[in-house]
Protein backbone atom coordinates (compact mmCIF):
# COMPACT_ATOMS: atom_id res chain seq x y z
CA UNK A 1 0.00 0.00 0.00
CA UNK A 2 1.60 3.19 -1.40
CA UNK A 3 1.59 6.14 0.87
CA UNK A 4 2.90 9.46 0.31
CA UNK A 5 3.56 12.06 3.48
CA UNK A 6 4.26 15.80 2.36
CA UNK A 7 5.66 18.07 4.79
CA UNK A 8 7.55 21.55 4.62
CA UNK A 9 4.98 24.54 4.22
CA UNK A 10 5.26 27.35 6.28
CA UNK A 11 4.72 30.94 6.16
CA UNK A 12 7.18 33.38 4.35
CA UNK A 13 7.87 36.72 3.50
CA UNK A 14 7.55 37.21 -0.24
CA UNK A 15 11.66 36.60 -1.97
CA UNK A 16 11.87 34.14 0.75
CA UNK A 17 12.28 29.95 0.37
CA UNK A 18 10.68 26.90 1.69
CA UNK A 19 11.69 23.58 1.18
CA UNK A 20 8.94 20.63 0.99
CA UNK A 21 9.54 16.81 0.95
CA UNK A 22 7.42 14.00 0.17
CA UNK A 23 8.18 10.96 1.93
CA UNK A 24 6.94 7.78 -0.05
CA UNK A 25 6.63 4.28 1.30
CA UNK A 26 5.07 1.19 0.10
CA UNK A 27 6.76 1.11 -3.32
CA UNK A 28 6.17 -2.38 -5.09
CA UNK A 29 9.88 -3.77 -6.59
CA UNK A 30 8.43 -4.24 -9.54
CA UNK A 31 7.32 -1.18 -10.87
CA UNK A 32 8.80 2.34 -11.77
CA UNK A 33 7.00 5.75 -10.05
CA UNK A 34 7.11 8.94 -11.51
CA UNK A 35 6.46 11.85 -8.69
CA UNK A 36 4.92 15.59 -8.77
CA UNK A 37 4.06 18.34 -7.06
CA UNK A 38 1.18 20.07 -7.29
CA UNK A 39 -0.72 23.02 -5.79
CA UNK A 40 -4.35 24.31 -5.07
CA UNK A 41 -5.22 28.27 -4.45
CA UNK A 42 -8.21 29.12 -2.72
CA UNK A 43 -10.81 29.06 -5.37
CA UNK A 44 -8.99 27.67 -8.15
CA UNK A 45 -8.55 24.51 -9.79
CA UNK A 46 -5.56 22.37 -8.82
CA UNK A 47 -2.34 23.01 -11.47
CA UNK A 48 0.56 20.84 -11.97
CA UNK A 49 3.82 22.95 -10.51
CA UNK A 50 6.74 20.00 -11.68
CA UNK A 51 7.34 16.77 -12.10
CA UNK A 52 9.70 14.12 -12.28
CA UNK A 53 9.78 10.80 -14.17
CA UNK A 54 10.91 7.51 -13.32
CA UNK A 55 14.70 8.21 -15.46
CA UNK A 56 14.82 11.49 -13.66
CA UNK A 57 13.25 13.17 -16.68
CA UNK A 58 12.27 16.90 -15.22
CA UNK A 59 9.41 19.17 -16.09
CA UNK A 60 8.32 22.50 -14.70
CA UNK A 61 5.18 24.54 -15.28
CA UNK A 62 5.51 28.11 -16.59
CA UNK A 63 5.12 29.65 -12.94
CA UNK A 64 7.98 27.63 -11.30
CA UNK A 65 10.52 27.47 -14.04
CA UNK A 66 13.35 29.42 -13.05
CA UNK A 67 12.57 29.37 -9.28
CA UNK A 68 11.66 26.41 -7.83
CA UNK A 69 13.64 23.06 -7.98
CA UNK A 70 12.71 19.28 -7.73
CA UNK A 71 14.61 16.44 -7.31
CA UNK A 72 14.01 13.07 -5.55
CA UNK A 73 16.24 10.86 -3.85
CA UNK A 74 15.44 7.39 -4.51
CA UNK A 75 17.37 5.54 -1.93
CA UNK A 76 15.28 7.29 0.71
CA UNK A 77 11.80 7.42 -1.72
CA UNK A 78 11.52 10.82 -0.81
CA UNK A 79 10.53 13.58 -3.13
CA UNK A 80 11.41 17.54 -3.27
CA UNK A 81 10.64 20.65 -4.13
CA UNK A 82 13.29 23.69 -3.73
CA UNK A 83 11.28 26.82 -3.82
CA UNK A 84 12.85 30.15 -4.06
CA UNK A 85 11.63 34.15 -4.53
CA UNK A 86 8.53 33.26 -3.57
CA UNK A 87 5.62 35.37 -5.01
CA UNK A 88 2.01 35.75 -2.90
CA UNK A 89 0.85 33.96 -5.74
CA UNK A 90 2.67 30.56 -4.74
CA UNK A 91 0.34 30.52 -1.51
CA UNK A 92 -1.09 27.44 -2.03
CA UNK A 93 -1.88 23.71 -0.55
CA UNK A 94 0.65 21.86 -2.30
CA UNK A 95 0.67 17.90 -2.58
CA UNK A 96 2.79 15.66 -4.25
CA UNK A 97 1.63 12.75 -6.17
CA UNK A 98 3.09 9.43 -7.81
CA UNK A 99 2.21 7.23 -10.68
CA UNK A 100 3.11 3.80 -10.47
CA UNK A 101 3.07 1.44 -12.98
CA UNK A 102 5.01 -1.81 -14.00
CA UNK A 103 6.85 -0.71 -17.06
CA UNK A 104 10.34 0.40 -17.75
CA UNK A 105 10.21 4.11 -17.48
CA UNK A 106 7.32 5.81 -16.49
CA UNK A 107 6.46 10.02 -17.48
CA UNK A 108 4.13 12.28 -15.78
CA UNK A 109 5.17 15.70 -17.32
CA UNK A 110 2.46 17.88 -15.83
CA UNK A 111 2.12 20.34 -18.31
CA UNK A 112 0.80 18.00 -20.06
CA UNK A 113 0.06 14.37 -17.88
CA UNK A 114 -3.96 14.17 -16.44
CA UNK A 115 -3.94 14.33 -13.10
CA UNK A 116 -6.14 11.49 -12.73
CA UNK A 117 -3.37 9.46 -14.16
CA UNK A 118 -1.57 10.04 -11.01
CA UNK A 119 -1.99 6.64 -8.57
CA UNK A 120 -1.19 8.15 -5.05
CA UNK A 121 -1.52 11.71 -3.38
CA UNK A 122 -0.14 13.17 -0.40
CA UNK A 123 -2.20 14.85 2.13
CA UNK A 124 -1.36 18.62 1.09
CA UNK A 125 1.12 20.81 2.76
CA UNK A 126 0.47 24.74 3.07
CA UNK A 127 2.69 27.59 1.90
CA UNK A 128 1.47 31.07 2.67
CA UNK A 129 3.31 33.82 1.02
CA UNK A 130 3.21 37.55 2.26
Amino acid sequence: HVQLVGSGGGSVQAGGSLRLSCAASGYMSDHQYCMAWFRQAPGKEREGVASIDSDGTISYSDSAEGRFTISRDNAKNTLYLESNSLKPEDTATYFCAAAGFRLKVVRCDVRSYSEREFNYWGQGTQVTVS
